[in-house]
């Protein structure tokens, strides 16, 4: 059995336990991760395993037809993107005590990525196209 993960929002009125799930960590590039989490999203896929505290002000976003942006009410923080159907949950790694654990395997979106900055290291990479036809409905670009 996976280790049961626990994380929080910044002021600790969210939180919730977790398991990593196969795609392990990774970073999305796009200009709505970008725009939501004022930086790039650096998330844990946790499959379906989030649940959080019963009483957690959590709030949602839905960006598009099939994404959707969980974050606290209370404080702001940006907690998880996940697909409406809750079968994809990725989690900020910041909310974790120790985000160092999670190794980043993937980049998303490398090409909507600014040219500005670089992370070190080979990873695998995929880009806004590949990224729609592993997520989006069929037909759907957004």
């Amino acid at each position: 059995m996976a280790e049961t993960l626990t994380g929080r929002c910044l002021c600790g009125a969210c939180t919730f336990t977790a398991q990593e799930g196969p795609q392990g960590a990774g970073v999305c590039h796009c200009g709505m991760c970008r725009n939501w989490s004022g930086g790039i999203f650096l998330s844990v896929d946790c499959g379906t395993s989030v649940e959080f505290a019963e009483g957690s002000p959590v709030g949602s976003y839905k960006g598009s037809a099939w994404g959707e942006r969980i974050f606290c009410k209370d404080c702001g923080s940006s907690l998880l993107w996940q697909t409406q159907d809750g079968a994809n949950q990725h989690v900020s790694i910041q909310c974790f005590e120790d985000p160092s654990r999670f190794d980043l395997g993937i980049e998303l979106f490398i090409d909507r990525k600014p040219a500005n900055y670089a992370l070190m290291g080979e990873r695998q990479t995929m880009t806004e196209a590949q990224v729609f036809a592993m997520f989006a409905p069929e037909g759907e670009a957004k």
